[in-house]
């Protein structure tokens, strides 16, 4: 096998076939609905139940800078995008194929570093990697990643259940990932300027971990199982708090009013919000990125959602009427609006 100089290995010197089988061959299949994986002209897969799929699509300069995301991390992140869809659908999920896209500035060594964080995801979420593709590109790197799932009939959670008088309630907190993206994004300015400053992020350790390695909220879909509660709606919080609630709101044809002072945010969010002068409320309901669970329950179910330290229920469903609604401190009602993805 021939190298480059750094001892780096061109894709080019072992082929699409020869990184195939590289892969492959650091992947097992563990699922019993796992037939058959990488290999063949297509992955079977036997799911006894109904079956969920959701694709995501991460492209470079769009969604990751590799100027500060580590291909390990990306790697692990570009699976668990598509994992949080699943546990919002109230599934679980079991297989994953991968496509890439890739130019010749990325080495079989670089390849092998994204593949890497795939597999701790794989590993821990305990999903296999069945398929996939791979194929050249003029520049830059796109990852293409199709996570697919299980459910019970009786258990899957759709964005259209929610009705008036519902609980509405979200895991951990929000807004830490945009605002991680915001300390990433002022460090690549200095560094343009200066290659040779070093920063010290260790007071920003939180927030830039939930933008570089978010985590899929698999501890609520168990919850949800070991008390018998089927949300009457979820979603997962990628597009921002805000946008999401819109989205509940427009399929379940109902209107959602939060509160403000209800909002989970973390202190070290809250601290770099007034660092770069920003409203901790607003990273929160527009900042995005965050594969949180959001959800609504009928109130027979409060008391059990209540006790639980992974939930925080932040409002209620009300008459489409009504409106979407955040309710201020000062018992204001300011309509919620969409900021949402907006590069296409």
């Amino acid at each position: 096998m021939s190298k480059k100089k750094n001892n780096y290995t061109p894709l080019s010197s072992i082929g699409e076939f020869g990184l195939i089988s590289r892969i492959k061959s650091n992947f097992d299949l563990k699922n019993k609905s796992s037939i058959l994986g990488i290999g063949d002209d297509a992955a079977v897969i036997d799911n006894k139940n109904e079956t969920v799929v959701s694709t995501d699509m991460l492209v470079e300069n769009i969604h990751f800078n590799l100027m500060y995301v580590p291909l390990k991390h990306l790697g692990y992140k570009s699976v668990v995008v598509n994992l949080s869809d699943i546990f919002a659908m109230n599934a679980k999920p079991e297989q994953i194929t991968v496509s890439l896209s890739v130019s010749n500035r990325f080495t079989l060594e670089a390849v092998d570093e994204l593949y890497s964080g795939i597999k701790i995801a794989c590993e821990k979420y305990k999903v296999d990697l069945v398929g996939g593709d791979t194929t050249s590109s003029e520049k830059g790197l796109i990852i293409s990643l199709t996570a697919i799932g299980s459910s019970e009939k009786n258990r899957l959670v759709y964005r259209s259940g929610a009705k008036k008088n519902d609980l509405v309630a979200v895991t951990g907190n929000l807004g830490a990932a945009y605002m991680g993206l915001q300390i990433l994004e002022r460090e690549k300015e200095v560094f343009k300027v200066n290659p040779q400053s070093q920063p010290n992020l260790d007071k920003y350790t939180y927030c830039i971990q939930r933008q570089l390695k978010p985590e899929a909220r698999y501890d609520i879909f168990q919850f949800f199982k070991k008390n018998k509660i089927t949300p009457t709606s979820m979603i997962d919080v990628s597009d921002g708090l805000s946008s999401e609630i819109l989205h509940l709101s427009e399929q379940s044809k109902v209107g959602i009013h939060i509160y403000e002072d209800k909002i989970p945010i973390d202190n070290e969010t809250i601290k770099i919000c007034k660092e770069f002068k920003l409203n901790e409320i607003t990273a929160a309901l527009n900042g995005g990125e965050d594969y949180e669970i959001l959800f609504t329950i009928d109130q027979s179910d409060y008391d059990l959602v209540e006790k639980s330290e992974l939930v925080t229920i932040i409002g209620h469903v009300t008459k489409i009427e009504n409106g979407n609604k955040l309710i201020t401190g000062l018992e204001q009602a300011i309509d919620l609006t969409a900021q949402g993805w907006s590069k296409i």
